[in-house]
């Protein structure tokens, strides 16, 4: 074989592109000619490069299809990959070795694989091909979908399969404005993943969100309108379901066509036949992924298995050909509408020797399942509702578990204890299925590299890179390495925690981060953690210290890019408004002003789950004009973009509901205008209901406050999210002044003592829980037991008198709007250690920087992740002393000097020439 044979690679799908790093990590690509190496044809059927497919659903809400792009910048260039799009192979010739395309196209090789994945499987039926029936697999079928979906008529969407993929469908349909059905052949939801107990849970919470499921049944037809589009589905069992849009996910058959007419032997279900190392029949070709039908007999239709499918035929082509795939994991954690569900192992556990430990809340739609074998080993579990415990439980099934199996399904009021950390887990646990990484290999990456961070590991191990499943419990090998999270917030304040810095700053009534880095700090610019910390704490104490806005001065310099435009950046570089509707009530004349906003901006709006109003797409430069036309409607900034009070929800109440018992209206229009603009550690949510039907869903909020017939409960420390925890009763009963008083202590206690990005949740939690932190927390704010109670009130009186609206500063203050500019004239009109986007003499775009000593820098603007231009929106500071920007996207951090990415070594960003500024007297 020559020193570069050729390799043709047949679909470039997420396994197939798995394949080429695999092959890149090994060294074996010829870069360009005359090299060592394979030499790497890719015949590809779509017209984009790999994409994750995985996370296809998120285009429906708002992804860019570009984002879902899984080549890193200048892979396949660098590593001498032909990639043909829209060119796929059509015939193999294995006596020729060669590759015939739909082109005409001959490539030869003298390795072939091919990975060509699945189609989907439309059954059968009457009106299947009707215009206005899709499938749902690629970025096209989205595009096809959501073009549909946006007629006028379409109303109503029906998706034939009640799988992983038929729901994911729904929510899509969900998403685009449809009513939704599921049609499921089968007695229950994802047949494959859970059992009847799931299934029910996990039907409770898709129908609590308007879907309707239809289970047990079968689709018979698709009725066709008058002009020939899809008009009905009809069902086995009789009924009719008006519809204008049908999905079919009704599970997929792998792509084995080219195989058989090349005479290569296939399973009897289809699947071309591979043995332990995935290669075929003939000696030079191999099958990866969903085409393949592995030497178990099976066809795995999920990524992890192939990936390890990948790499098993990179040994064979670049190592030692000692790896096989004999078989794998098919555990899987996903979010389907909303709700989180997860199985391991066996969750079916056949023949009747399991001992099922089973936990079911009905009305928070929570379901966890553990299966024992007859020696206590765990077997297996399905977890739907709340899947947290999942990384704890996957590392050990075919284990004994550490510890009871109650620790880890039981919430802690119910009797469950803490479940046991990583360093219960046995080396060879495989922590990351994608990845097929054990926590061994992790643990030996922390020590041989110094990791001190998730992103260290992922760097070293590929682990959590995949589904991001096992980030948490990469988290707690992590921890159980003894790695030591840093007392203080970054190496420019290695020993002060936030709440230290804070007291710092209230007592010695310090104005700036100049001053507190001289007299606190360890030298350095700051960085993408210290600076928007101090940035927040001088917010919060703004009227202790005399400061008017957080654009004033010094403290632009230090706001993330959201704070520093006042909007939430997205992730193509525009920005999102939120003007804040105080409890959710608007008036007519405020609803067609924001109407009339976004349709002059072209602005896409969206109800959001805190009753406002979000507008999406504002260009940086257009956000003043927004605002100017908004506040002239009644309305304020709504700080959707700070880490600050954002809404308190409320119901009607008992201004119109016959159970209210309170006027929760304006309870929360109270609250919400009494503590805006309040920067706090974290984000603030409030939530208040005029009775205990709880329709605010108040305890689920950081301030939950609930009418009852004496008056109003106190709830504290409630969160939604990834780790939901309801609110605690502080204190009951309360008249509105002692709500307010109290409320106060609370929130000023929470902002002096809380970490950074601590929720109040997380907050109570370190201060002992619904135990003693609840106790500590009644001991101080209620009982008075510092004696601050009073301070901490007239505290917050100072903040509510200081207020004034951040928009409304922005539009009176000249020189903050010149920040909006959309490009800066020149580097005469840099600030220090702030960026702003030039516009070149070629036209390239540049992002310049200026640092405290007039030094300017000049990169490019784009984002090399994300491929927005908001490179000059960063924070500019110091790494290990290497002036740098971080992206506002992700935080990456880039050195100013070269352009070379200090978290990813293959990205950078360029080098452009630095503007001269105007010499006096010349141009």
């Amino acid at each position: 074989m020559s020193p570069s044979p050729s390799l043709v690679l047949v679909g470039h799908g997420m396994v197939g592109h798995r394949l080429l790093e695999a092959l890149a990590e090994r060294g074996a690509l010829a870069a360009g000619d005359g090299e060592p190496g394979w030499r790497v044809t890719v015949l590809a059927e779509e017209d984009v490069p790999a994409y994750d497919r995985v996370h296809l659903s998120s285009v429906f809400a708002g992804t860019a299809p570009e984002d879902l792009g899984l080549p890193a910048p200048g892979f396949l260039a660098g590593h001498g990959v032909d990639l043909r799009l829209g060119d796929p192979a059509e015939h193999i010739d294995t006596a020729a070795r060669t590759v015939t395309t739909t082109s005409g196209a001959v490539v030869p090789y003298d390795a072939l694989v091919l990975a060509t994945g699945s189609y989907p499987f439309v059954p059968p039926i009457p009106g299947a091909d009707a215009p206005g029936c899709f499938t749902y697999r690629t970025l096209y079928d989205v595009d096809a979908l959501t073009a549909w979906a946006a007629r006028d008529e379409a109303r109503t969407g029906v998706v034939i399969g009640g799988g992983l993929l038929g729901l994911e469908a729904a929510g899509a349909l969900r998403s685009l404005g449809l009513a939704t059905h599921v049609v499921e052949f089968a007695p229950r939801l994802m047949p494959l993943q859970v059992d009847d107990g799931g299934a029910a849970a996990l039907r409770s919470t898709i129908e609590s969100m308007g879907v309707t499921v239809h289970t047990g049944v079968g689709a018979a037809e698709v009725e066709t309108a008058a002009n020939g589009r899809v008009g009905a589905l009809a069902l086995s069992n009789g009924e009719r379901i008006a519809a204008d849009l049908v999905v079919f996910s009704a599970g997929v058959r792998p792509r084995d066509r080219l195989a058989r007419e090349a005479g290569l032997a296939v399973g009897d279900r289809g699947g071309v036949a591979v043995d332990p190392h995935c290669r075929t029949t003939d000696p030079y070709v191999y099958a990866i992924g969903e085409c393949a039908q592995t030497s178990d007999g099976r066809v795995y239709g999920l990524v992890a298995p192939g990936y390890q499918m990948a790499e098993a035929v990179a040994d064979q082509l670049a190592g030692d050909g000692t790896t096989e795939f004999t078989g794998a994991d098919t555990s899987t954690k996903l979010k389907l509408m909303g709700a989180d569900v997860a199985s391991f192992g066996d969750p079916f556990a056949a023949g009747g020797e399991a001992t099922e430990i089973v936990f079911s809340d009905g009305r928070e739609g929570v379901y966890k399942k553990l299966l024992l074998g007859p020696e206590g080993q765990l077997l297996g579990g399905i977890l739907v509702g709340d899947a947290e415990a999942y990384g704890s439980l996957k590392p050990h099934a075919g284990r004994l578990l550490p510890a009871p199996p109650e620790a880890f399904i039981l919430p802690p009021r119910a009797g469950g204890a803490e479940p046991p950390g990583a360093d219960a887990l046995p080396d060879d646990a495989v922590v990351c299925s994608c990845h097929n990484v054990t926590k061994g290999a992790v643990a030996a990456a922390i020590t041989e590299h110094g990791l001190t961070d998730i992103g260290g590991v992922k760097r070293c191990t590929r682990a959590g890179t995949g589904c991001g499943g096992c980030v948490n419990t990469l988290q707690a090998v992590l921890d159980a390495a003894g790695v030591e999270k840093r007392r203080g917030l970054c190496e420019h304040f290695p020993e002060l925690s936030r709440p230290e810095l804070y007291e710092l700053v209230r007592t010695e009534r310090i104005r700036s981060f100049t001053e507190l880095m001289e007299r606190h700090g360890a030298g350095g610019a700051g960085c993408t953690v210290c600076k928007p910390v101090v940035a927040n704490v001088l917010g919060t104490l703004a009227p202790e210290l005399g400061l008017r806005h957080v654009l004033e001065g010094e403290q632009a310099a230090l706001q993330d890019s959201n704070d520093l435009f006042l909007a939430n950046l997205q992730k193509d570089g525009t920005y999102s408004v939120v003007p804040r509707v105080p409890g959710g009530e608007i008036t007519a004349e405020q609803l067609i002003a924001i109407g009339e906003v976004a349709r002059d901006h072209g602005l896409y709006s969206k109800i959001t789950g805190g009753q406002r109003i979000d507008l999406f797409g504002a260009r940086k430069e257009d956000l003043p004009a927004i605002w100017r036309r908004l506040v002239a409607a009644g309305f304020e900034s709504g700080q959707a973009y700070g880490k600050s009070l954002r809404t308190v929800k409320s119901c009607v109440g008992a201004k119109f509901c016959r159970f209210g018992q309170g006027d929760s209206v304006q309870l929360a229009i109270d609250l919400e205008l009494r503590y805006r603009g309040l920067r706090a550690p974290h984000k603030i949510k409030g939530g208040v209901s005029g009775c205990l039907r709880e329709c605010a869903e108040a305890r689920g909020k950081d301030i939950g406050v609930i009418a009852t017939a004496g008056g109003w409960n106190l709830y504290v420390c409630g969160n939604g999210g990834a780790s939901p925890r309801h609110a605690d009763l502080l204190a009951s009963d309360l008249t509105a002044a002692e709500l307010f008083a109290l409320i106060d202590r609370f929130l000023m206690y929470y902002l002096r003592t809380g970490e950074r990005l601590e929720r109040t949740s997380a907050w109570l939690e370190r201060l002992g829980g619904s135990g003693d932190g609840l106790a500590h927390l009644r001991e101080v704010l209620v009982e008075d037991s510092l004696g601050i109670g009073a301070e901490l009130e007239a505290q917050m009186d100072r903040h509510v008198a200081a207020y004034r609206d951040e928009w409304r500063a922005v539009l009176d203050d000249p020189e903050a709007l010149a920040r909006f500019e959309p490009h800066v004239a020149g580097v005469e009109f840099l600030e220090p250690g702030r960026g702003r986007a030039a516009v070149l003499p070629d036209g390239t775009e540049a992002a310049l920087f200026k640092d405290a000593d007039g030094e300017v820098y000049a990169v490019g603007n784009r984002d090399p992740f994300s491929g927005a231009d908001v490179i000059a929106n960063g924070i500019m500071g110091s790494r290990d002393g290497v002036p740098v920007v971080a992206s506002p996207m992700h935080k990456q951090e880039f050195d100013l000097r070269t352009g070379a990415c200090l978290d990813d070594p293959e990205v950078s960003l360029p080098l452009l020439p630095v503007p001269r500024a105007p010499r006096p007297g010349r141009d």
